[in-house]
């Protein structure tokens, strides 16, 4: 998984950064190929939190990952507006990988769901490619949240010609009827914080019984609430989503 960086006056080599999906929550929704690069990839990298605490993604690879035989390296991912901080903390999240793939180690970064569906890997890896363009970059596809909040809930996504929006909760009214008059089913990904706004677009379409909600999907954390309008006013995890099946 080796090559030349093409610098210096000798072969220099750089290790693979691997974006890997580990799935929606439960350890066992894990591919064969996630589960065997985890295991080879001698760095481990992860989002951590500010006051060092366990990220999801971590707690979904326990059962995969011997921490005491992994370099584990734990990056936080700056939570600013502030165009400065942001490009600062992002380049300081970038520089501590390329330390270890410098040195020829690949560096296996886990995500919860898919590396390429909404994903801090997406940045992680653009940046990369900008600021060390000789690094490899490689991407696992991980099973995402709304297939299995699908399973968990019992309900397929989508049958024949339907149409299936995978949509991010905003305050935007206007964007949240058009993605329900639009598509047969809707996910809303992030809907904790805007619950409240969807519920009542919901309720204007006549289509607040055809919503659900499901936090933390396939973990042992997993809850489920078949219909969503109990859950008004209700602080949620800020792992939730909806789907409206319509």
């Amino acid at each position: 998984m080796l090559r030349d960086a093409g610098q210096g006056s000798g072969p220099l080599t750089t290790g693979t950064l691997y974006g890997i999906g580990v799935g929606p929550g439960d350890p066992e929704l894990i591919t064969l190929k996630a589960c065997r690069l985890l295991k080879e990839c001698p760095v481990i990298a992860y989002p951590a939190t500010q006051k060092g605490g366990k990220s999801y993604a971590q707690d979904i690879i326990d059962l995969h990952v011997n921490a005491a035989e992994k370099t584990m390296l734990g990056l936080v991912f700056p939570m600013t507006r502030d165009p400065l901080q942001l490009a600062n903390g992002w380049k300081w999240t970038v520089e501590l990988c390329w330390d270890e793939l410098r040195r020829g180690n690949d560096v296996a970064f886990v995500t919860e769901g898919d590396p390429h569906l909404y994903s801090t890997f997406i940045h992680l890896a653009r940046l990369m490619q900008d600021m060390h363009p000789q690094v490899p970059i490689v991407s696992v596809p991980g099973i995402s949240s709304f297939l299995g909040a699908a399973a968990s809930l019992g309900l397929p996504l989508a049958d024949s010609d339907q149409r299936v929006g995978i949509i991010p909760a905003t305050e935007d009214r206007a964007a949240l009827r058009e993605a329900l008059l639009h598509h047969d089913t809707v996910v809303f990904l992030k809907v904790a914080k805007v619950l409240d706004t969807v519920l009542d677009v919901l309720e204007e379409l006549g289509l607040a019984e055809k919503a659900s909600v499901v936090t933390k999907a396939t973990s042992g954390s997993e809850r489920i609430w078949r219909d969503a309008r109990e859950l008004r006013g209700t602080k949620l995890e800020y792992l939730s989503l909806m789907v409206v099946s319509k």
